[in-house]
């Protein structure tokens, strides 16, 4: 009996091709939206999470707050000084810490301009190999800075592409920053970030020196000794800056963050956006659960004559219902394969312009089988919902009226 009506249900839809095709649009926009910005969405919090997970775990990072957007510790009112250094290194715990300075320059290089990241490189060996393992830097032509490498820079890899300043530059060429000339002796190996890759590095000398800096530090790493928990070290750094500054608990005007409380409020930042564009890829869901609603209501209009035959020759109230509801259910369910369909290929293809774009994987798609059953079933689940009430009606109608209708 249930084949029978499941049959009957397809034949007339079939019918109304058109119409069909119509209702499925408004599923089919929804379901896809969801899978193809879930599955970006999931795939870049995969990506960002990934680059985070290079950093070391028994290096922390202090700053003072900052009052805009800009490269860390480059936008605060009060900076970081010698003093503040003391009182850190001071801290049981605390092996060594490193200032870093990290500005945006204006580059100059084949009569075109450009504008990059450039970071400070300390001319202590201890402490330039401590900033080298850090970040993972490693050259692909040429070598690192050493000390007394003064006038010299190494560059990441997009500086040194043609797309930047219409040419490529080599090791031995000389490129101006802020109006001076420096020689490039190393070009770094592409990474998984695009701050590696879009970086310039000189000794903290030359970047003071060409900034008028006058001792300024942006942020300061902090290396944790052997042994010791990176959380409870933050926390003594934490009081001993609080104390010194005479600030209280939720006042302070500085930070004391270990790398997995980064990629914690990274995750947190993309969770939110996650949730935001999931919202609105649902509103389309309803905007088609309103369409398989009303699809339903004039499909009931229509074959009123339909319905009253049925009855008369011995339909129950029953079999009316299961064949609009099923009805409304495939609606649901063709939409929502066909969603998933375009939703992953949609995903797919903004992954692979985005990497080619940057020539890196920045956005790895992973479908994942909870995902698709979710959105398929949902859909059925909205086609279901929204033929309920158009079926009821339709299986209450009095088989005279019907034939009348």
């Amino acid at each position: 009996m249930l084949t029978d009506l499941f049959k009957l249900s397809l034949n007339n839809l079939r019918r109304r091709k058109l119409r069909s095709w119509l209702t499925l649009l408004g599923i089919f926009i929804g379901i896809a939206a969801v899978v193809a910005l879930i599955s970006l969405g999931q795939g870049l919090q995969t990506a960002i999470t990934g680059q985070f997970s290079t950093l070391s775990t028994d290096k922390l990072t202090i700053q003072n707050s900052g009052t805009g957007f800009g490269p860390p510790g480059s936008t605060v009112v009060k900076k970081l000084n010698d003093h503040d250094i003391k009182v850190i290194e001071g801290v049981r715990g605390v092996e060594l810490t490193v200032t870093r300075i990290i500005r945006v320059v204006r580059t100059e290089y084949n009569s075109a301009v450009s504008f990059s990241y450039m970071a400070d490189i300390p001319e202590d060996r201890t402490k330039m190999n401590m900033v080298y393992d850090a970040a993972q830097v490693k050259v692909d032509k040429g070598r690192l800075l050493e000390p007394g490498d003064f006038g010299k820079i190494i560059i990441g890899s997009d500086v040194a592409d043609e797309k930047t300043f219409n040419k490529q530059i080599n090791i031995g060429k000389k490129i101006k920053i802020n109006g001076k000339d420096f020689e490039v002796i190393g070009i770094l190996k592409r990474g998984s970030t695009f701050q590696i890759n879009d970086v310039i590095l000189m000794l903290n000398k030359d970047m003071e020196d060409l900034l008028n800096l006058n001792n300024k530090v942006d942020i300061i790493i902090a290396q944790v000794a052997n042994g010791e928990k990176p959380e409870e070290v933050k926390v003594r750094i934490e009081n001993a800056l609080r104390k010194d500054r005479s600030e209280k608990i939720g006042e302070e005007d500085f930070s004391v963050q270990t790398p997995l409380e980064a990629i914690s409020a990274v995750n947190n930042i993309l969770s939110a956006v996650n949730i935001v564009v999931i919202g609105i890829a649902m509103i389309s869901l309803i905007v088609g659960g309103i369409g398989i609603a009303n699809t339903m209501y004039t499909s009931v209009l229509e074959r009123n004559k339909e319905i009253g035959t049925m009855k008369a020759i011995g339909a129950k109230n029953s079999d009316i219902l299961y064949i609009f509801v099923i009805e409304s259910g495939l609606l649901g369910l063709v939409g929502g394969i066909i969603g998933v369909i375009i939703g992953s290929g949609a995903a797919l293809g903004v992954s692979l312009i985005a990497n080619s774009f940057f020539e890196s994987e920045i956005i790895t798609v992973n479908l994942s089988i909870p995902l698709i059953i979710f959105a398929v079933g949902f859909s059925f689940l909205i086609g279901i919902v929204s033929g309920v009430v158009p079926s009821y009606q339709a299986s209450k109608l009095k088989p005279v009226d019907a034939l009348r209708g």
